[in-house]
């Protein structure tokens, strides 16, 4: 049994909490990881306002980590301690009806059922407070500076990435590059509109700037946010807070991009950039929607052969997808940087959900 600090959500009256917990050593199959850092992610603030589709309380927060692999169990052959590792948010089956057909971020396994509601294999928890059982976020609970997944959960980094840098890539960079490379299938000399440029939105850009795309329109409301946005590749920069976006998109691909990523989490913004589209062009829904959301879709754009997307974690398998991130850091494709804006201690972690509920940096990471 090891101590330990978590940020947790009992309520949405109370908000998060940093509190002491207990974390079980890991059993057979699974692995005891120091955390290092976690990123804060919009999907954490949905939790703490009631908007998220995975809601199961009391949580551990945090999605978005890496750590060192303190101690394995029984029958882990992959890991060993010392190993840097990043936290997924999936470890696909490979056997269930999505997996076979070669879908793997739609695994409908058991396993990645209760992996959603914070609970292991075997229908239980590893982290608790005062006896009773926590859940951890989507499986996850980075935000703690101890945790228990299964081996599967894990991937091994290279030693000499930051782990605060390495902890981006199991979401918010998965995400926006998996949007990219793995739905839009971005080509050299696409247009293409990003609409957010939040940690998820800035690995879009790079993702386009990357695959060769030759205009990249960004939009945001927030001038820090696109100055930023221009140094990851953006070569528009629209600031919606002082025009519209629709006339100056228009204005600046008037036949209408090839691509656009809503990345706000905005149902009527989709519909928008749907209209932004050029007739064949693809619109991707890449962020989380609120509980409820409808979306209005014109019947005549739809009918020039515009297509529609939606997108899971930039349907990524993170086995595969986050050792090639990792290979784009390494080679300086990839600015992870860019994207980490400021760092904050576990102690000032309020303080770091007050600057990503705020915009004030493109994702508030917190270090252990």
């Amino acid at each position: 049994m090891t101590s330990a600090r978590a940020v947790i959500l009992s309520d949405l009256e109370t908000g998060p909490e940093l509190v002491s917990v207990t974390v079980d050593p890991p059993r057979a199959g699974e692995v005891h990881v120091r955390m290092a850092a976690s990123g804060i992610c919009g999907s954490d603030l949905h939790l703490v306002h009631g908007r998220s589709n995975v809601t199961f309380l009391p949580a551990v927060l945090g999605h978005e980590g890496a750590g060192v692999v303190e101690e394995v169990g029984p029958g882990v052959t992959t890991l060993q301690p010392g190993d840097h590792v990043v936290v997924a948010m999936s470890a696909p089956c490979g056997s269930c009806g999505p997996c076979s057909r070669l879908q793997p971020h739609l695994c409908e396994s058991a396993d990645r059922g209760l992996q959603v509601r914070g609970l292991m294999p075997d229908g239980t928890s590893r982290v608790h407070r005062d006896g009773s059982p926590l859940h951890p976020f989507v499986g996850c609970g980075t935000l703690a500076e101890h945790l228990v997944v299964p081996e599967g959960q894990l991937i091994q980094v290279p030693d000499d990435v930051p782990l605060e840098l390495a902890a981006l890539t199991a979401c918010g960079v998965i995400t926006g590059l998996g949007a990219v490379f793995n739905i839009a299938e971005v080509r050299p000399g696409h247009t293409v509109l990003v609409v957010g440029c939040g940690g998820v939105g800035l690995s879009v850009v790079q993702g386009c700037r990357i695959s060769g795309a030759a205009r990249i329109v960004a939009v945001d409301a927030n001038p820090a946010r696109l100055a930023v946005a221009g140094r990851a590749g953006a070569t528009d920069l629209v600031d919606a807070s002082n025009e519209d976006m629709s006339e100056a998109v228009a204005r600046l691909v008037p036949g209408g991009v090839d691509v656009a990523f809503e990345v706000v989490g905005s149902a009527a913004l989709v519909g928008e950039l749907f209209d932004l589209v050029r007739p064949g062009g693809t619109c991707v829904a890449t962020a989380s929607y609120p509980p409820g959301s409808e979306l209005s879709i014109k019947p005549q754009s739809l009918f020039w052969d515009r297509r529609l997307r939606g997108c899971v974690a930039g349907n990524s398998i993170p086995r595969r997808d986050i050792p090639k991130i990792m290979r784009l850091y390494q080679r300086g494709a990839l600015d992870l940087e860019l994207l980490a804006g400021e760092r904050w201690t576990l102690d000032s972690v309020l303080d770091a959900f007050a600057a990503a509920e705020q915009g004030r940096v493109p994702r508030a990471v917190v270090t252990m």
